[in-house]
């Protein structure tokens, strides 16, 4: 099969990449709003195979399109890439102290006439969930990571794989590559279960 990555992100690029089967990167841009009654889980499945489908390119029958979206989930609030420097230190002094959700949605497409699909179904899509615990952050830690470390391009203002993970991160439940936004070990399997 041939693999084609649908994402900008280096994380997801270099994950891929790590389990040494070749693929091509493009970049795709699509509508990432949801509607407003999605919670959740709901959300990154909804924007990946918005992602999925906002691909023009005829696939070939050989082909698998993978989309990914990740969000940060804290009592009952998404939280998304944030605006800016100040957006990002909101967010971060939020997730201070606390145990979120990390949610991450993959979305795999195929061509109509593909010996890949699952289920008759041209677009399959899972969601993997981890739990982060930070301990409490100070406003200097906050600001020393948001100054030098720019996460504005990332879900909940951080990386995990960064030195605010480094420093704060106290405990995981679930899958490291998920929070970094890309669950390997489920794309794996699901790329193994359709060769």
């Amino acid at each position: 099969m041939r693999l084609i990555l649908g994402s900008k992100s280096p994380r997801r690029r270099d994950l891929l990449a790590g389990i040494d089967i070749p693929f091509k990167t493009v970049l795709i841009k699509a509508d990432e709003s949801y509607p407003s009654e999605l919670r959740a889980g709901e959300i990154p499945i909804f924007i990946s195979q918005m992602k999925a489908r906002a691909y023009t390119k005829p696939l070939a029958e050989d082909e698998v399109l993978i989309t990914a979206d990740t969000i940060v989930w804290l009592d009952g609030q998404m939280l998304g890439k944030p605006k800016d420097d100040a957006d990002a230190r909101r967010m971060l002094r939020l997730l201070s102290g606390k145990t979120h959700q990390v949610y991450t949605a993959v979305t795999f497409r195929v061509s109509p006439s593909s010996f890949y699909k699952k289920k008759d179904k041209e677009l399959h899509s899972f969601v993997c969930q981890s739990d982060v615990t930070f301990r409490q952050l100070t406003d200097d830690e906050i600001s020393y990571y948001v100054r030098t470390y720019r996460p504005l391009d990332k879900a909940g203002a951080y990386g995990i794989q960064e030195w605010i993970g480094y420093i704060g991160v106290t405990g995981i439940q679930g899958s490291y590559f998920n929070v970094m936004g890309f669950p390997i070990q489920r794309v794996y399997s699901y790329l193994k279960s359709i060769e």
